[in-house]
């Protein structure tokens, strides 16, 4: 079987992206669209939490979109943000988002390399703070246990949480190839097309939890990564569809 469309579940991405040139050289067409979508909880749901932002001096952030749902929330409650909150950052590229809601040279931030365990020293480094996680309603099991070892004082807040998009305007059957990034991704999948049946469609994920997510689903993931050998989603299913035309 020979792929001739591919269905990614993601934003379109700009003129540069790998998938564009990966289109041109494979002759393949591409389309995008995001299975899933971030919601923001409101105050009063805020507050059925029982969560009172001037309680916190130290707050960490995984991702740009607990960033915005953060500061969102503070606006609608009034509450400033003091300039001597701590920020604790997953990463240098959340950190630099902080500038869109506050004057960064100004501020206490201090950030990890790349995952959320690597924030272990920062937490010893500082362990006095009474730390807010703002998050999803979907959390990765590794964040409670880096927090519960650093011994320090966290509550999480649940402020966005992760919906299915309506994709009804799809005709699913029309595309050889499905590409997944979350577990997410596959739950609106199966949300949008309950009588999805896998046939000759070709599945690719990005991450072990998507695989896993696939897998329990009861398909069969047939494009993985990242690997070794396949680091990249676009370097995998190159090599993949180059096998087949083998």
């Amino acid at each position: 079987m020979k792929i001739k469309s591919i269905l990614v579940s993601q934003p379109a991405p700009n003129e540069s992206s790998p998938y564009l040139e990966m289109a041109k050289k494979e002759k393949i067409k591409i389309d995008f669209r995001p299975f899933i979508h971030v919601e923001g909880v409101d105050n009063k749901e805020l507050r059925t939490q029982k969560i009172d932002l001037s309680h916190y001096t130290g707050i960490i952030f995984t991702s740009k979109n607990a960033i915005d749902h953060y500061f969102r929330l503070a606006e609608e409650m009034r509450f400033s943000v003091p300039d001597s909150m701590r920020y604790i950052c997953q990463s240098e590229a959340v950190a630099n988002y902080l500038q869109k809601h506050i004057i960064y040279r100004k501020r206490k931030i201090s950030f990890g390399e790349k995952n959320f365990a690597d924030l272990a020293p920062l937490f010893k480094k500082y362990p006095s703070e009474k730390y807010l996680i703002p998050t999803s309603d979907v959390l990765s099991p590794d964040i409670p246990i880096t927090l519960d070892k650093a011994n320090i004082d966290w509550t999480r807040s649940i402020m966005y949480r992760t919906v299915c998009s309506d994709l009804s305007d799809i005709k699913i059957e029309d595309y050889d190839m499905l590409v997944f990034f979350s577990p997410q991704g596959i739950r609106s999948l199966f949300q949008n097309f309950e009588n999805f049946k896998q046939g000759k469609t070709k599945i690719g994920v990005f991450g072990t939890t998507t695989q896993s997510a696939a897998e329990e689903s009861g398909l069969v993931v047939n494009v993985m990564a990242p690997t070794k050998e396949n680091p990249s989603m676009t370097m995998a299913i190159e090599k993949y569809i180059r096998g087949l035309g083998k």
